[in-house]
Formats: structure tokens, sequence, C-alpha cells
């Protein structure tokens, strides 16, 4: 899944070599941070956040699959990091 989602992002992105997803994983639940650089931002959120949502929607199908929830928060990277 972390892999699904880092090729989505890096497709939509100016600068796909600062692409980092985090998978945080519980008991029931996992939540895969997106953290793109601060020009990015835009981009993966897309007009009234339908580009994010869709991307939720996707990582929502797929984790259905394998029994969990999944949640995806978008962050964007520290200037320097």
């Amino acid at each position: 899944m972390k892999e699904l989602i880092e090729t989505i992002v890096k497709a939509l992105v100016d600068r796909p070599e600062e692409v980092v997803v985090n998978e945080i994983a519980g008991e029931q639940a996992v939540i895969y941070e997106i953290k793109v650089a601060d020009q990015d931002i835009g981009k993966v959120i897309g007009k009234q956040g339908r580009t994010a949502n869709a991307l939720r929607v996707i990582v929502k199908a797929a984790s259905s699959k394998i029994g969990k929830n999944a949640s995806v928060q978008i962050n964007s990277k520290p200037k320097g990091a």
C-alpha cells in the first residue's frame, strides 16, 4: 500500500525526490503520512481537496481488502529537511 501511495503522489508533484510516505500501523488501523515539498502541497491536495479525497478513497478501498481501516495525512516538509 505504501508503494502505491508513493507512486501516485510522485506522479503528481514537481519534486518527486522529496516525497516521503510513513506508515504508522496500529491493531485495527493504519495511518499513511505523506510529506511533500512546500511548493507541491497544493498539487497533492487539489482544488477543493478533490485530489486528496480521491487518494483517500483509493487507500480506503485497498485497505478494506486487508480488513483494516486506513487514513491519509498530508503534510509539507519543513524547509531544509
